[in-house]
């Protein structure tokens, strides 16, 4: 797998479908759909054409995900700092932290597989948007804060699929 491309739904800008080969999924997008010009908080999802950096998972709800990608196991302590300004910008973080932050140790299960896309990461550009993810989404696909998020299912087999090289391309 090469490429993977998300568009918004016909009709719909809060929800999406990803396309892998001949397969395509329902997605969660942004609550305020998509964008080209993200700035921190303003809950678009970007349009972009990056690689995923690593996974994540929570490995008491699960086990470490079978891909060709590096998988970080979280637990309580970490968080991502989306304070712009601050020098841990757009990287992941031990809490307790004050400044802000998203909490990776989640109630819900958003977070319990997930993968960090290179959107402000490599090059990172404070206010120009934060922890921008591809996760776990909730059951009737409401707006995420800026991510793209899919069914568990889908996102347990895309990993195994999913590799350093694999293109994610988020496009009208």
């Amino acid at each position: 797998m090469n490429l993977i491309t998300i568009h918004a739904k016909p009709g719909n800008p809060f929800q999406g479908l990803v396309k892998i080969g001949l397969q395509t999924h329902p997605c969660a997008l942004g609550r305020t759909g998509l964008h080209s010009q993200k700035r921190e908080g303003d809950g678009a999802t970007p349009f972009l054409r990056c690689t995923a950096l690593f996974g994540f998972y929570r490995p008491d709800r699960g086990p470490k995900p079978v891909s060709k990608l590096p998988f970080i196991a979280l637990h309580p302590t970490m968080g991502w700092c989306d304070e712009t300004g601050h020098a841990c910008y757009n990287r992941p973080i031990k809490r307790p932290f004050k400044p802000s932050h998203e909490q990776m140790w989640r109630k819900d299960e958003l977070y319990d597989i997930g993968l960090v896309l290179d959107y402000n990461i490599s090059t990172r550009q404070q206010g120009m948007g934060s922890a921008i993810f591809f996760h776990i989404a909730r059951p009737n696909f409401t707006p995420t804060e800026g991510c793209v998020a899919v069914q568990p299912m889908v996102m347990r087999q895309l990993v195994r699929q999913i590799s350093a090289q694999t293109i994610f391309q988020i496009k009208r």
